[in-house]
């Protein structure tokens, strides 16, 4: 879990508002002035009591905004920590992501990605936990510190996807017995015992081969030129309320071929609406985005982003991240031959 421990004030802050207020208690009651009746008497007594008291707020004001600062700036050095900034190009695969919290000041929420280069290729997660904003932050940190060491440890993809899952439930009793510690771990009126999170998992091999496993979760886009088409396949359920299966089949979904671009992304950009109640048209914009000629991840991205909060007036109701993956290989570079991927169709 991560704490900020809040300072004790400091001497400066102590000292300063008490020699204020000892100024303005010694001028009351022993300046000659403040003891007479008259007008300009009241008048000079109200402006030495004006210029404390503006004295008073202007210092506890630069006092909340330096704890304010400090406080984002540990802040953000922990949600880096927790979703790290991904590198450019992975193993052959070019990446861009970013990730958009729905509480004002948070950039990190309910929302996790991480990708990560493999001598199983190159791996990726991508989740959505209930909820949104700081308060899902622990079960983000939970999932992804699994994940980061599973996907180099595990050498089947549902056995990572079995890491994750022992590893929110883990968490999920931890966080149970700290908030309700007299109902005990067990209970299932719990609101813990509610928590769900969808998981999508993605493993692409050095000559493009795509396989997956989807746990409730949208699946991705595939651009490949000007086409704009979804992957398909049928999902299990989202980790947290079912057990997963005893036999975890992994989807084959064609290749990621050079040039190609997949779309990963949360339900909280689907389900963007305007001012209207009209959902964010995703696949419409990545066409706009991609045009007639490849362009970067990062490109696509500023793009998507741009046209989302045009599109909900800069106020997103839920959390929103997006990762692009663009297979940035040679054909020279790839292990295997390119075989002709079988079409998608919209579910």
């Amino acid at each position: 879990m991560i704490r900020i421990k809040a300072r004790a004030p400091t001497g400066r802050a102590v000292v300063l508002p008490t020699v204020w207020g000892a100024a303005a208690v010694g001028y009351k009651f022993g300046c000659p002035l403040a003891q007479q009746d008259g007008l300009g008497a009241r008048i000079a007594t109200s402006a030495v009591f004006f210029a404390v008291g503006t004295g008073l707020m202007l210092h506890v004001r630069h006092t909340l905004l330096r704890e304010l600062r400090l406080a984002r700036r540990a802040a953000r050095a922990a949600q880096n920590v927790v979703l790290r900034p991904l590198p450019p190009r992975l193993d052959g695969i070019d990446v861009a992501a970013a990730q958009l919290s729905a509480d004002r000041g948070a950039s990190v929420g309910g929302d996790l990605y991480e990708a990560i280069a493999t001598e199983h290729g190159v791996r990726v997660v991508m989740g959505d936990v209930r909820g949104h904003g700081l308060a899902a932050l622990g079960t983000v940190a939970a999932l992804l510190g699994s994940f980061r060491e599973a996907a180099h440890d595990e050498p089947e993809l549902g056995r990572v996807l079995r890491r994750l899952d022992r590893a929110l439930a883990r968490h999920l009793r931890e966080r149970a017995r700290a908030e309700h510690p007299a109902n005990g771990a067990a209970d299932l009126g719990n609101p813990v015992a509610e928590e769900f999170v969808t998981v999508l998992l993605l493993e692409i091999g050095r000559g493009g081969e795509l396989r997956a496993l989807n746990c409730g979760h949208p699946w991705p886009y595939l651009v490949s030129g000007t086409s704009v088409e979804p992957l398909t396949g049928d999902p299990l359920p989202p980790l947290g309320p079912f057990p997963l299966p005893a036999e975890l089949e992994v989807l084959s979904c064609g290749r990621l071929h050079p040039g190609e671009s997949l779309v990963l992304f949360t339900d909280g950009a689907e389900d963007a609406r305007d001012t209207h109640g009209r959902f964010f048209p995703l696949p419409a914009v990545l066409r706009d985005a991609v045009g007639d000629q490849p362009v970067p991840p990062q490109t696509v991205l500023r793009t998507l982003f741009r046209a989302l909060l045009h599109h909900t007036a800069g106020r997103p109701t839920d959390d929103v991240a997006v990762l692009v993956l663009r297979n940035g290989r040679t054909r020279g570079e790839l292990s295997c031959p390119g075989t002709a991927r079988p079409a998608t169709t919209r579910p």
